[in-house]
Protein backbone atom coordinates (compact mmCIF):
# COMPACT_ATOMS: atom_id res chain seq x y z
CA UNK A 1 0.00 0.00 0.00
CA UNK A 2 0.98 3.56 -0.54
CA UNK A 3 2.19 5.90 1.90
CA UNK A 4 -1.04 7.85 3.23
CA UNK A 5 -1.51 11.53 4.96
CA UNK A 6 -4.23 12.44 7.07
CA UNK A 7 -5.87 14.64 3.94
CA UNK A 8 -5.91 11.33 1.61
CA UNK A 9 -7.34 9.55 4.53
CA UNK A 10 -10.24 12.06 5.44
CA UNK A 11 -11.50 12.28 1.93
CA UNK A 12 -11.39 8.52 1.64
CA UNK A 13 -14.72 7.80 3.55
CA UNK A 14 -17.64 6.67 1.67
CA UNK A 15 -19.77 5.62 4.52
CA UNK A 16 -19.68 8.78 7.01
CA UNK A 17 -20.37 12.40 6.49
CA UNK A 18 -17.71 14.48 5.57
CA UNK A 19 -17.98 16.59 9.06
CA UNK A 20 -17.78 13.05 10.52
CA UNK A 21 -14.79 12.27 8.51
CA UNK A 22 -13.38 15.67 9.78
CA UNK A 23 -13.48 14.54 13.37
CA UNK A 24 -12.44 11.19 13.57
CA UNK A 25 -9.01 10.35 15.54
CA UNK A 26 -6.12 9.81 12.75
CA UNK A 27 -2.95 7.83 13.74
CA UNK A 28 -0.30 10.12 14.73
CA UNK A 29 2.25 7.98 13.14
CA UNK A 30 1.62 7.54 9.84
CA UNK A 31 5.14 8.01 8.77
CA UNK A 32 6.31 4.97 10.95
CA UNK A 33 3.79 2.44 8.92
CA UNK A 34 4.77 -0.57 7.49
CA UNK A 35 3.50 0.92 4.13
CA UNK A 36 4.95 -1.95 2.69
CA UNK A 37 3.25 -4.73 4.20
CA UNK A 38 -0.40 -3.54 4.20
CA UNK A 39 -3.24 -4.73 2.36
CA UNK A 40 -5.01 -1.69 4.07
CA UNK A 41 -4.35 1.08 6.68
CA UNK A 42 -6.52 -0.19 10.14
CA UNK A 43 -7.21 1.46 13.83
CA UNK A 44 -9.27 1.56 16.36
CA UNK A 45 -10.37 5.04 17.70
CA UNK A 46 -8.13 5.56 20.84
CA UNK A 47 -11.57 8.17 21.92
CA UNK A 48 -14.54 6.91 21.01
CA UNK A 49 -14.48 2.90 22.08
CA UNK A 50 -16.47 1.00 19.85
CA UNK A 51 -15.12 2.85 16.56
CA UNK A 52 -12.15 1.61 14.35
CA UNK A 53 -11.92 2.53 10.34
CA UNK A 54 -10.00 0.58 7.56
CA UNK A 55 -8.51 2.39 4.59
CA UNK A 56 -7.51 0.67 1.43
CA UNK A 57 -6.82 1.02 -1.89
CA UNK A 58 -9.20 0.10 -5.01
CA UNK A 59 -7.71 0.60 -8.29
CA UNK A 60 -6.07 3.98 -7.71
CA UNK A 61 -9.05 5.17 -5.37
CA UNK A 62 -8.93 5.12 -1.77
CA UNK A 63 -11.33 3.32 0.20
CA UNK A 64 -12.21 4.46 3.47
CA UNK A 65 -15.23 3.20 6.06
CA UNK A 66 -15.70 3.31 9.53
CA UNK A 67 -16.48 0.36 11.53
CA UNK A 68 -18.35 0.09 15.11
CA UNK A 69 -17.92 -3.09 17.25
CA UNK A 70 -18.61 -3.99 20.60
CA UNK A 71 -16.53 -2.86 22.67
CA UNK A 72 -17.81 -4.49 26.01
CA UNK A 73 -17.21 -8.14 25.05
CA UNK A 74 -16.10 -10.70 27.60
CA UNK A 75 -13.04 -13.34 26.67
CA UNK A 76 -14.64 -16.64 25.81
CA UNK A 77 -12.80 -20.10 25.68
CA UNK A 78 -13.30 -20.66 22.05
CA UNK A 79 -11.49 -19.48 19.08
CA UNK A 80 -12.77 -17.22 15.97
CA UNK A 81 -11.26 -17.22 12.38
CA UNK A 82 -11.01 -13.52 11.10
CA UNK A 83 -12.52 -13.36 7.43
CA UNK A 84 -10.62 -11.28 5.73
CA UNK A 85 -7.11 -13.28 6.22
CA UNK A 86 -8.54 -16.51 8.34
CA UNK A 87 -6.05 -16.04 11.50
CA UNK A 88 -7.65 -17.87 14.16
CA UNK A 89 -7.40 -16.18 17.44
CA UNK A 90 -8.60 -16.94 21.27
CA UNK A 91 -11.17 -15.25 23.30
CA UNK A 92 -11.98 -11.57 21.80
CA UNK A 93 -9.31 -11.42 19.05
CA UNK A 94 -11.83 -11.29 16.17
CA UNK A 95 -14.86 -9.09 16.63
CA UNK A 96 -18.04 -8.73 14.52
CA UNK A 97 -17.77 -5.04 12.76
CA UNK A 98 -20.48 -4.04 11.26
CA UNK A 99 -20.35 -0.61 8.98
CA UNK A 100 -22.98 1.54 7.71
CA UNK A 101 -24.12 1.42 4.06
CA UNK A 102 -22.99 4.12 1.45
CA UNK A 103 -25.44 6.35 0.58
CA UNK A 104 -29.03 6.38 1.22
CA UNK A 105 -29.07 2.69 2.04
CA UNK A 106 -26.67 4.25 5.26
CA UNK A 107 -28.61 6.75 5.86
CA UNK A 108 -31.77 4.36 6.48
CA UNK A 109 -29.72 2.70 9.00
CA UNK A 110 -28.64 -0.31 6.79
CA UNK A 111 -25.59 -1.85 7.66
CA UNK A 112 -23.30 -4.98 7.03
CA UNK A 113 -20.95 -7.05 9.20
CA UNK A 114 -17.97 -9.01 9.56
CA UNK A 115 -15.59 -11.24 11.45
CA UNK A 116 -11.97 -8.80 11.63
CA UNK A 117 -9.25 -9.24 13.61
CA UNK A 118 -9.91 -7.49 16.68
CA UNK A 119 -6.15 -5.23 16.07
CA UNK A 120 -6.65 -4.68 12.15
CA UNK A 121 -3.47 -6.54 12.30
CA UNK A 122 -4.73 -8.93 9.06
CA UNK A 123 -1.53 -7.60 6.34
CA UNK A 124 1.04 -8.14 9.42
CA UNK A 125 -0.63 -11.92 10.06
CA UNK A 126 -0.47 -13.04 6.56
CA UNK A 127 3.15 -12.06 5.99
CA UNK A 128 3.89 -13.68 9.39
CA UNK A 129 5.26 -10.25 10.34
CA UNK A 130 2.73 -10.78 13.61
CA UNK A 131 2.00 -13.39 15.50
CA UNK A 132 -1.78 -14.20 16.59
CA UNK A 133 -1.90 -14.72 20.65
CA UNK A 134 -2.67 -18.47 20.04
CA UNK A 135 1.42 -18.20 18.97
CA UNK A 136 0.87 -19.37 15.52
CA UNK A 137 -1.34 -19.25 12.35
CA UNK A 138 -3.04 -22.60 10.74
CA UNK A 139 -0.50 -23.82 7.76
CA UNK A 140 -1.97 -23.25 4.75
CA UNK A 141 -1.09 -24.82 1.05
CA UNK A 142 -1.44 -21.59 -0.66
CA UNK A 143 2.09 -19.40 -1.02
CA UNK A 144 2.21 -15.77 1.19
CA UNK A 145 1.17 -14.40 -2.44
CA UNK A 146 -1.93 -15.75 -2.49
CA UNK A 147 -2.91 -15.58 1.33
CA UNK A 148 -2.13 -11.82 0.65
CA UNK A 149 -4.68 -11.75 -2.69
CA UNK A 150 -7.27 -13.78 -1.04
CA UNK A 151 -7.07 -11.11 2.20
CA UNK A 152 -7.45 -8.60 -0.83
CA UNK A 153 -10.33 -10.08 -2.32
CA UNK A 154 -12.01 -10.71 1.07
CA UNK A 155 -12.18 -7.02 1.94
CA UNK A 156 -13.06 -6.23 -1.40
CA UNK A 157 -15.92 -8.27 -1.31
CA UNK A 158 -16.53 -6.76 1.72
CA UNK A 159 -16.45 -3.25 0.33
CA UNK A 160 -18.97 -4.39 -2.75
CA UNK A 161 -21.37 -5.01 0.20
CA UNK A 162 -21.51 -1.41 1.44
CA UNK A 163 -22.10 0.26 -1.99
CA UNK A 164 -24.29 -1.88 -3.42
Amino acid sequence: MRSLTEQDIRTSFINCSKGEAKRLAIPRELDERPWDDLDFLGWRDPGAPGRSYIVTERGEDLVGITLRFPFSQRGFLHRSMCSLCLTTHPGNGVSLMTARKAGAAGREGNSVGVCICADLACSLYVRGKKVPLSGARFEESLTTEEQIARTVRNLSAFLDKLVL
